[in-house]
């Protein structure tokens, strides 16, 4: 297997949870892989370790492998894709986003259809049917799932023995376990300004009104709404009054919890591999729960959920063996192989992850009491995430009237939407 090896995994470990990110920034594509390998770029490059553990799993199942160019830098990472459709060089292998990122790229007629991979994976029971909305586009299916994940909360297991608290069954039981950590000085949630910054904001709306949560997505409601600005009056009590640390803090999120600087970190479950590489034990110094809704009155519990696609450039040199990976991606092999390798869970229901939490929420995720909502990153369009990242992390900042902030974003909202015809 020919591998490209960034040398950026340890320049991005520290903030790897934050950013998603990765590694190599001189933007040569170096080629058309050789025989047996396929080239494979992302912004994740400090996965890279996982990423080729699964590559040494393909080759022995399929002969084929990835040769891997990971990112640092999202922003020059989404320039070298768009511009690499315009060379000789296109990638064989790339990851993505879904929601209208995906949607531009398809419009632009760049990306090999997979309907018949989706098809055949549904049929094998190696996917679930809802989750092909998020990569259909009129009608077809582009690129496959790189991962899955859930947001819920991570949890110090010796700081909640310490104060005798338990998992929280709802809102007002969460808040009061707030409060114990605040009185006994233990700051009791994770905050970042950095990229993060709409985590709260989501959690917090999905809670209250997912109906709500889901029409902004669509520009069918207004930032400006009533709803909309209770869950920001909400959200900036909660910041007023102490429950959050130091959202300007660089410290990793998985230091942050293992040192106890803060008692719990909403976020993605693929925080538990980057916790087990602090050397914290799952089920026994940390632990998760699915964050309750705040209105108890819905009839389901909101679950945020994201996925990544991983896509085919279409007329890229290697297409025909890209795609042939893409569908062995999907497949309880490989997703064993990646769930295990990155410590998380698995869109696919038959992989057999190592972990007992992560599996047992693998389980809770697919039940009817819960309801899975598109994480806010993806279902917002960029132009309008763009707006309200930068609003959301001056709010954590320096909390204060919401509405400027609101307004802010509902301005991009209603050019991105008016231009949508």
């Amino acid at each position: 297997m020919r591998l490209r090896h960034t040398g950026v995994a340890a320049l991005a470990a520290s903030t790897l949870v934050l950013a998603a990110c990765g590694g190599d920034d001189d933007g040569d594509t170096g080629g058309s892989a050789g025989s047996g390998t396929i080239n494979f770029y992302t912004d994740k490059g400090a996965w890279e370790p996982q990423f080729l553990q699964v590559s040494d799993v393909s080759e022995g199942s399929i002969g084929l492998g990835l040769d891997f160019t990971g990112y640092s830098d999202a922003e020059q990472y989404s320039a070298f894709i768009r511009q690499s459709f315009r060379t000789d060089e296109k990638p064989d292998l790339f990851t993505w986003h879904t929601g209208s990122e995906l949607e531009d790229l398809v419009a632009e007629d760049l990306l090999a259809p997979t309907t018949d991979i989706w098809q055949t994976a549904i049929d094998d029971g190696d996917v679930p049917e809802a989750l092909r909305e998020h990569f259909t586009v009129d009608g077809e299916q582009y690129c496959v799932p790189m991962n899955a994940a859930y947001w819920v909360m991570y949890y110090n297991k010796a700081v909640f023995d310490q104060y005798g608290l338990t998992e929280p069954t709802s809102w007002a039981e969460l808040m009061t376990i707030a409060d114990t950590l605040k009185a006994n000085g233990v700051t009791p949630f994770y905050e970042t300004n950095i990229l993060f910054s709409f985590v709260w904001f989501q959690t917090l709306l999905a809670g209250t009104d997912p109906d709500l949560y889901n029409a902004l997505s669509s520009g069918e409601a207004s930032y400006t709404d009533e709803g909309v600005v209770a869950v920001m009056e909400q959200w900036r009590d909660m910041l007023e009054a102490g429950y959050f640390g130091d959202p300007g803090d660089q410290t990793a999120p998985q230091d942050q919890l293992k040192s106890g600087t803060v008692a719990m970190i909403n976020f993605g479950t693929f925080l538990s591999g980057q916790l087990n590489s602090v050397d914290m034990v799952s089920g026994t110094d940390y632990d998760f729960f699915v964050i309750p809704n705040v209105n108890p009155d819905l009839p389901q519990t909101s679950l945020i959920f994201e996925t990544g696609p991983m896509c085919t450039a279409k007329d890229a040199a290697n297409e025909e063996s890209a795609l042939e990976y893409a569908q062995w991606w999907m497949t309880e092999e490989a997703q064993t192989a990646w769930s295990n390798a990155r410590g998380d869970v698995s869109f696919n229901p038959k992989a057999q992850v190592n972990d007992e939490q992560l599996a047992a929420l693998n389980e809770q995720a697919g039940a009817d009491d819960h309801l899975l909502l598109e994480r806010y990153f993806e279902a917002t369009p960029t132009p309008v995430l763009t707006a309200a990242l930068d609003g959301f992390s001056a709010f954590v900042t320096n909390p204060g009237d919401p509405m400027p902030i609101l307004e802010t974003i509902q301005a991009e909202a209603d050019a991105y939407w008016s231009s949508q015809g």
